[in-house]
């Protein structure tokens, strides 16, 4: 579910952050990969100077980052990718079933047209085709972002992961877009700073609108 925080101030301007995360404990996982897991090391109640928590996830866990390197060998890891990729105006487009060539091409102009041409996020049950990936490389794009698990077939991934990967486009994955209208966004999708990792979980958000 979206979830709309309240309206915070800035510079005397309200401002609307849409949350776009997983809860991190109850989110999906990828087949095969080991589920989050939490263990409270402390707590109050028994005693305890203060509570504390501890836990264990796997890096493609939820709302999460892909890195180059989780499928290009010697490609960027997560301590290495520039925070503009990842943050900026992105364009929210909608789609359901296989994106093809015809599509990419669309939801790449549409974006350019909004003037956030840089980044686009996909709202539905899509699957990125090899064919729509390579018009989204050939467009130099800084993001992509789905609601899927993983980007492009469920079952055989790893294609569509190179092509984009391969071109230097970070993934977003795992987003929830739920009620969020096509249009142009500041996106916030910061992940956290592990040297050498592949990928990383992050708390992903959306700002209607423009920002100046």
């Amino acid at each position: 579910m979206v979830r709309a925080s309240d309206f915070s101030e800035r510079n005397d301007v309200f401002v609307k952050i849409i949350d776009i995360s997983q809860e991190v404990l109850s989110c999906n996982v990828y087949p095969g990969d080991p589920t989050p897991e939490a263990e409270r090391l402390l707590r109050i109640e028994q005693g305890d100077v203060c509570n504390l928590t501890g836990f264990s996830m796997c890096a493609h866990n939820g709302t999460h980052i892909d890195a180059p390197s989780h499928f290009i060998k010697n490609g960027r890891n997560i301590d290495d990718i520039l925070l503009e990729s990842v943050v900026g105006y992105c364009y929210v487009i909608e789609h359901s079933g296989a994106m093809t060539a015809s599509d990419a091409v669309c939801a790449v102009k549409k974006a350019q047209h909004a003037g956030a041409g840089e980044r686009i996020l996909i709202a539905g049950d899509v699957t990125v085709t090899e064919e729509a990936a390579t018009v989204f490389a050939e467009a130099e794009l800084k993001l992509i972002g789905n609601e899927g698990q993983t980007v492009g077939p469920a079952d055989a991934p790893m294609q569509v992961h190179l092509i984009l990967l391969g071109a230097d486009i970070i993934l977003l994955e795992g987003i929830v877009l739920k009620n969020v209208s096509e249009g142009k966004y500041f996106l916030s999708a910061a992940p956290l700073n592990f040297k050498g990792f592949e990928g990383s979980p992050c708390r992903a958000y959306l700002i209607p609108g423009d920002m100046n």
